[in-house]
Parts: structure tokens; sequence; C-alpha cells
């Protein structure tokens, strides 16, 4: 009989995952397709198997998205609060998949919405994660005009690139790259703001395909996967 494979201990003891709206929607053109969001919520469980405290923060672009709205027309303040609307739905169809999957979930939002879930207090969702619950964050910062998608909300993004790869066949795709030079570069593979409190907090970001199964576990394992963004 054969070994039974060596266990590998998680490289980072507390872990948010971004999961764009896109993420979810699978092969549709928009919603949510709920075998995309089983498998996601399947890896969520495997990854928090160990020690690992993970919160997810998670986007609404699969049902509506403000910047598109306003470019449409619409107020923009208005767009982005129905957005947020959107993400607060997909933050319950993750939970619903991550309880099912057998973890214990708290929806918080940054807007109230008493009746389905409970208000973003950030001592509260310190105690949740030690605790060992999965912390789905919805409603981004409660503020219109701050997006909680990256600028590459493709549905399955691999990694940092030179270069559109969609557009460019020739494009490099970076195994690392520092803070700096990704925001010097203006590769637009992040929202800067979100790179810069990274930066100045020393906080490791991992940009990877989340759709390959198995890719949340590497990464929080700390294997060789996607780009990894830090000093």
């Amino acid at each position: 009989m054969s070994e039974p494979a060596e266990l590998v201990a998680p490289v980072y003891s507390r872990v948010l995952l971004k999961l764009s709206g896109e993420a979810l929607m699978g092969d549709r053109q928009y919603g949510i397709d709920p075998d995309v969001v089983r498998g996601i919520a399947n890896q969520v469980a495997e990854a928090r198997a160990g020690t690992v405290q993970i919160a997810v923060v998670v986007g609404g672009g699969n049902i509506f998205r403000g910047l598109a709205a306003a470019s449409s027309g619409m107020d923009r303040a208005t767009g982005d609060y129905m957005g947020m609307l959107a993400t607060a739905m997909n933050g319950l169809a993750l939970q619903d998949a991550l309880e099912q999957a057998g973890c214990p979930t708290r929806v918080m939002s940054a807007i109230g919405m008493n009746e389905i879930c409970e208000p973003y207090i950030r001592r509260r969702a310190m105690r949740h994660l030690e605790k060992g619950r999965v912390v789905v964050l919805v409603a981004g910062t409660g503020n219109p005009y701050f997006t909680t998608d990256t600028a590459a909300t493709l549905r399955a993004v691999d990694g940092v690139y030179d270069a559109d790869p969609e557009k460019d066949p020739k494009a490099r795709r970076f195994t690392r790259i520092g803070y700096t030079e990704l925001l010097a570069s203006r590769l637009e593979a992040l929202d800067a703001t979100a790179v810069s409190l990274a930066m100045d907090n020393e906080m490791p970001i991992v940009v990877f395909d989340m759709t390959q199964p198995g890719n949340i576990v590497r990464a929080v394992r700390g294997e060789p996967i996607g780009t990894l963004i830090g000093a």
C-alpha cells in the first residue's frame, strides 16, 4: 500500500479571499451558477480545515455594475448602491453553499440589512474568525465610487500580466512583482488603492485562477501559483 500524502501546513494563518461577481457566473451571461458557487465553497471548506481563518469579499458584477449603469446615464452613486445590493445577494448564495459544505458562516454588510445579515463591526468580525467561522463581507465599503472589484474582472484571472493576454498573445505573466513596480507600471490588474493599502500594511496579495479546483488551498499553503505581489 502506498503511504498517505504528507499534509502541507498552510503558510498563512488568516486569508482574505476576493471573489468578483463574475467568478460566480460560470458559463452564464449573468446571475449565479449554483455549481460554481458550490465548487468555490468546497475549496474554501478544504482550505479552512486546518487553522486558517478565512474572510471573503464578494463583488456583484454578475448581477449589476454601477460603472456600467453610470455609462448609460444613471447617477453613479445610485448605480453603486444598486451594485452593493447585488453583492448581498451573492453573499447569501455563498453563505448557503458554505454551510452546506460544513462551514459556519456569517455575512456582514457595510450597509444596514439587519433582517438578512449582520452589520460590519470589526471586533465582531475578528471574533467570528477566531471562532472558526467564515466571514463573507458584502456591500464593499458602503460608499459609492469605491469598487470591490479589480480592473481585471475576468472570470478566470490566473495572474498579473504585462499586457492584456486576450489582446496580446505575447503577454508575459509575472510570478512575482513588487507593490511599487505594479503601481508604477500602471498594469491595471488591481485597484491602485487596494494595492497601496496592502503595501502600507505589508500584506501579500496572490492573484490566481480560482476556477481551477484546489487553487484556493494551494494559495493558502503558499504554493507558487498565479502572481505573488509583495515587498
